[in-house]
Order: structure tokens, then C-alpha cells, then sequence
């Protein structure tokens, strides 16, 4: 299709809900999404230039537009889901999540079964889940166990197999976990009470076996039959000791789903939780492969839907963290403080941590990505051209004007390049200027890469606010470097982050991994100038009367310092004793120098 078939096509398209496909010259197809106005949706691809780069290439490879009319944005929600999951086009998020869940199923049947499996039968059993966890599975199993009575076998238990007596009790009813059904010896009626109490804590309700059991309790002992009210309070106790685990927030949030996302430039992880009666009876984590930078508002409602389809979830309201574009139907809260806040919190805290896990994984096994990833993510946070592969920084030390010195450290990739560090003594400089010294090193530093024609880095670091960063300005400008390599200031009371000629600082997240980075920076040139510093110092008051006595070098002051521990006692010294240490010759030397003195 030739741009003005698809200019044509572009003005024809309904102002409707539906779903559209793109397509390349090979009739493959590119990306499919849903649009409340697929007019309007459609064309905002052709009348800009996009921000990001791999929506320009899309836009010019599409060779031909398709699209489905349906009834509501939620349908086209839907299928656009069906249709990625049938097509996986190229620049469309891959829901990088396909495996099988457990279930736990009542068996239909008489006196049914209670058990886990992977396989959902339609034969009028009931399915509760799917659990994202079989440990949760185990648990609820345990649980159930340990407060009915339920058979494991899988015997058919119909009303004349029993009357003909075909089977016999097995080991599980001899130690009490079986009533014997096999045998007539447990009524029906009394084994599905059980089975509805099994439902309902299934469900996460909890209230009504805890009454059904309590009263139970109080029955047995009115008469007297005090071994078997302990059984029951025993019982009641686990129930309890459960519930008071599970519940993390008030019982009248029932029947709820919540929703988080955290996000990277190439991955978003959108966690969920379901509720039911103050406690979380289901939680699972999704991981989206970006294609084309989508927001975060698309990502969740797509992980929303789908997560919603393949768990078969009914619930009315859901909670998430800001507006997404869902069925009208569906109630959507975006809670601000309290309980609904609490467990908004909490799903937020299962997404980072997940990222946080996915992203050790891939530290150890592609440690080129994680470079690539923290790199970008800079040049995004720092507003760069290029992603800061080679960054240094700059920091001036001096105690009022005595001994300045300053140091420049190098990181390669996000990490210390200790080899590449380097020390100036400041020499144009008389007095405590910092700014000058500031500008003296710059123009020291890139004057000497320029000359021995050495890489220059993407990103240069001033510790320090507005008034270093112009002083290094000067020295780039007459370098000529000004355009070629991007410099900003940090100021140390609130990490403020200075930009040439912006009067408003930029002030980044206090967890960002980019404000790491380089407060890693700051703090190592401060370390690595300091270390010179004292050096210096150190040099400086090490000196002394003896390094003015003539023909006396350093290896002779060291022997005299050593054995006399300090110069006002070999003054003191006689001349035998210097003699004993250092020889006649230079003995006479330093006795003649003190002595001259007197």
C-alpha cells in the first residue's frame, strides 16, 4: 500500500472502538492495539515525529492498515489480547509469562474429593484459583485437612457399592483422617456441610467455620464430652492462628484485585493481589517486554486484562496506582491513605522487588545489559545526548589556602577506572580560590587529552554548586570543548544537580540508581583529593632543621629521626653519639651546624 492508499484509508476510518493491525510489504504484521477512536488512535502515528526511535521505524515500514469495529473498549481490550497472544507481532509487549498454574478442585461426585492439580476437566468440578504459588496450594491443603475429615481415596462411592459392602476402611480412617464413608459410616449430608466450609475458606472466609466450630465446641461441652470440645478448640485455634497470617488489612475489603507497576527503558513489572475478607488469597508478578517505550498507563491496562482473563477473575473494584482505560463496569480506585493505601504499598513493593531480583540475574549472567541498562537509564535521568559510557569528575582540597590540590576521577561504564585517576597540584593560584583552581585543573586536563589526542568523556562532574561549574565552563570554552561534552555541578547540602546557563537545579529520586552513580563519583574524588592533601601536609611537616644541614640526605635524616625521634634532641646530641649512628664525616657536619648556631 503506497502512502496516499494509506492517507486515503486514514480518512475513512470509523471514530469507534476497535482494535487495528499494521502490517509491512510482506503482508507480516507489525504491532496490534485498541483504541477508543480508532481515527484519532491511527493517525496520531503518521502526524508527528515520534520521540522514540523504534516507533519512527515502525511507522515507516507499515505498508498496510487493518482494523476490527467493536462494541466497547473493553472487547477491544480483549481482543487485542487474543490477537498478540495468536500473532506475537514484532514491536507488541511480550507477556513473558505462559507457564501452567495449580488449581485446587472439588471433585463432582459423591462425597468429593478435595485436591491440587494442573488440569482443569470440564465435568462440573470446582475449580478454585489459579495459584501463582503451589506452596500456597500445600498450605490451604494442610489447612483443610487438619479441620475436616475428607477422603483421599478414589473409590466410587455410589449408594449401592456402599450397600453391597465393596469396600473396607482403609489406614486413613483407623488414624482419624477418614470417617469411613466407604463403609456407610459417615451420613452425606454431614460431609458436605464440611465441603461448604471448605469453600468458603477457599475464598478466604474464615468467619463462618470459626462459628460452625465455636458452636460445636460450646454443644459438646454442655455435654460433658470434654476430650472431643478440645479436638474442636484445637481446631479453631489453627483456623485462627491462619487467618490472623493471612488478614493483613480490615475484613470489609473483600473481593477486590490490586494493581502496581515499576518499569524500566526495556522491562515493566506489574504486580497483582487479590483480596477476599482482609487477606491476600492470591499474588503473582508479571514481566513485559517493552517494544515501542510504552507508557506505564498502557502497560498495566494490557497486564490488568490479561491477568484478569487467565486467573478468570470476577471481582467488581480494583485498586491501582493512577487512571487506566478498563471496561466501565469495573470500578476503579486509586487509594490515596488507609487500608487501600497499605495494600497498594505493599503490591508496589512485590513489583520492585522483583525487578530488584530480575536485575541481580542479570548483573551475574549478561553483565553487558546491566551496563547498557544503568547507561541509558542515566542519560534519560541526566537529559544527554549519549549515554555517559565515560564520565569524570573533579573536586578542589585545601585548609585555608595552604597546600590546594585537586583530583579527577574516571569511571568507565558506571565503575571506577582507578588507573586513569590523576592529581594537580595547583599552580597559577595564589590564595583559597577554588573557583580558579577549578579552572586551572579543567584546562589542564582536557589540554593534555587533546594534545596526546586521548578519548574525551560524555560527562563531566563538578563537586560543587553554580560558581565551580562556571569556573570550569571558562576553561571548555577556551578549549572549545563547550558543545562537545556535557558538564553539570553537584551541590552537597541536597544533591542538586546544576546545569550550564539553567537557573533551576535538577533534583533527582534519593533511590535512583543515577544519583548513585554519581554520588559514588563525588565521593571518591573526595576521597582520592584528600589522600593527596594529607600527603602534602604530611610532606610539609616532616620538614625540618635537618633537611637545611648540607652534605645530610634523606637517608641519614631518616637514621637520626629514628634514633633520636626528633630533631630538637639531635641538636642536643654529642658528637660521639652522631658518630656512633652516622659516621665521622657527617657526625661532624651536624655537630658543627648546631654548634655554629649557639
Amino acid at each position: 500500500m503506497t502512502s496516499s492508499k494509506i492517507e486515503i484509508q486514514l480518512q475513512t476510518l470509523p471514530d469507534t472502538a476497535g482494535v487495528y493491525q499494521f502490517f509491512d510489504a510482506k503482508d507480516t504484521i507489525l504491532y496490534i492495539g485498541k483504541a477508543k477512536n480508532l481515527k484519532k488512535r491511527v493517525r496520531s502515528y503518521f502526524n508527528k515525529e515520534h520521540e522514540y526511535g523504534k516507533t519512527n521505524v515502525l511507522v515507516k515500514k507499515i505498508r498496510a492498515i487493518k482494523h476490527i469495529v467493536v462494541a466497547s473498549e473493553t472487547d477491544a481490550l480483549l481482543l487485542e489480547n487474543n490477537l498478540i497472544k495468536k500473532y506475537q507481532p514484532r514491536y507488541n509487549v511480550l507477556l513473558k509469562d505462559d507457564k501452567s498454574y495449580p488449581w485446587i478442585c472439588i471433585k463432582k461426585e459423591r462425597f468429593p474429593r478435595v485436591f491440587s492439580t494442573r488440569r482443569v476437566i470440564k465435568d462440573g468440578s470446582e475449580y478454585f484459583g489459579p495459584y501463582t504459588s503451589i506452596k500456597t496450594v500445600y498450605t490451604l491443603l494442610d489447612l483443610i485437612k487438619g479441620l475436616f475429615s475428607l477422603r483421599t481415596c478414589n473409590y466410587d462411592l455410589a449408594e449401592d457399592k456402599i450397600a453391597n459392602q465393596k469396600y473396607k476402611v482403609c489406614l486413613e480412617f483407623h488414624l482419624g483422617n477418614c470417617k469411613g464413608a466407604c463403609e456407610g459410616k459417615e451420613f452425606e449430608a454431614d460431609y458436605l456441610q464440611n465441603l461448604a466450609s471448605v469453600r468458603e475458606i477457599l475464598k478466604g472466609n474464615f468467619k463462618n467455620s470459626l462459628s460452625v466450630f465455636k458452636n460445636q465446641m460450646k454443644t459438646l461441652s454442655a455435654d460433658l464430652k470434654f476430650e472431643e470440645a478440645q479436638v474442636l478448640k484445637e481446631k479453631i485455634s489453627i483456623l485462627e492462628n491462619y487467618q490472623s497470617k493471612s488478614t493483613i488489612v480490615n475484613p470489609k475489603i473483600s473481593d477486590v484485585e490490586v494493581y502496581s507497576i515499576v518499569s524500566d527503558e526495556r522491562y515493566a513489572y506489574v504486580n497483582f493481589l487479590q483480596v477476599s475478607h482482609g487477606a491476600i488469597i492470591r499474588a503473582h508478578t508479571m514481566e513485559l517486554k517493552k517494544k515501542l517505550d510504552e507508557p506505564d498507563p498502557e502497560l498495566l491496562s494490557l497486564a490488568i486484562t490479561e491477568i484478569r482473563y487467565r486467573f478468570k477473575l470476577q471481582s467488581d473494584e480494583i485498586y491501582v496506582p493512577f487512571k487506566v482505560d478498563l471496561s466501565t463496569n469495573l470500578k476503579v480506585t486509586i487509594p490515596k491513605l488507609g487500608d487501600k493505601k497499605h495494600l497498594l504499598d505493599l503490591s508496589l513493593r512485590n513489583a520492585k522487588y522483583q525487578r530488584l531480583e530480575q536485575l541481580k540475574q542479570i548483573k551475574i549472567t549478561d553483565p553487558d545489559r546491566h551496563t547498557k541498562r544503568i547507561m541509558n537509564q542515566m542519560k534519560s535521568d541526566l537529559r544527554l545526548d549519549k549515554a555517559p559510557t565515560h564520565i569524570e569528575c573533579f573536586d578542589n582540597s585545601n585548609i585555608q589556602g595552604t597546600h590546594p590540590v585537586a583530583a579527577c576521577v574516571v569511571f568507565k561504564n558506571g565503575k571506577p577506572s582507578k588507573k586513569e585517576y590523576r592529581h594537580f597540584n595547583i599552580k597559577t593560584v595564589e590564595g583559597p580560590d577554588d573557583f580558579a583552581s577549578m579552572t586551572e585543573v579543567v584546562y589542564r586536563r582536557y589540554k593534555r587529552l587533546l594534545d596526546e589526542g586521548q578519548p574525551l568523556p560524555q560527562l563531566i562532574i563538578i563537586d560543587g554548586g553554580k560558581g565551580q561549574l562556571s569556573a570550569a565552563l571558562k576553561s571548555l570554552d577556551e578549549l572549545g570543548l563547550r558543545e562537545k561534552i556535557a558538564i553539570i555541578g553537584i551541590a552537597k547540602r541536597l544533591e542538586e544537580l546544576f546545569y550550564p546557563n539553567d537557573p533551576i537545579p535538577l533534583y533527582l529520586d534519593k533511590k535512583s540508581e543515577t544519583l548513585k552513580i554519581i554520588q559514588q563519583l563525588r565521593n571518591e574524588a573526595h576521597r582520592f583529593g584528600i589522600e593527596h592533601h594529607r600527603n602534602r601536609r604530611s610532606k610539609s611537616a616532616l620538614k625540618s632543621e635537618l633537611e637545611s644541614i648540607p652534605g645530610i640526605g634523606d637517608k641519614t635524616r631518616i637514621q637520626l629521626l629514628q634514633t633520636f625521634k626528633s630533631a630538637q634532641r639531635v641538636s642536643f646530641a654529642k658528637l660521639d653519639e652522631l658518630e656512633h649512628i652516622v659516621g665521622k664525616s657527617k657526625a661532624q657536619k651536624i655537630y658543627n651546624f648546631y654548634n655554629n648556631k649557639k
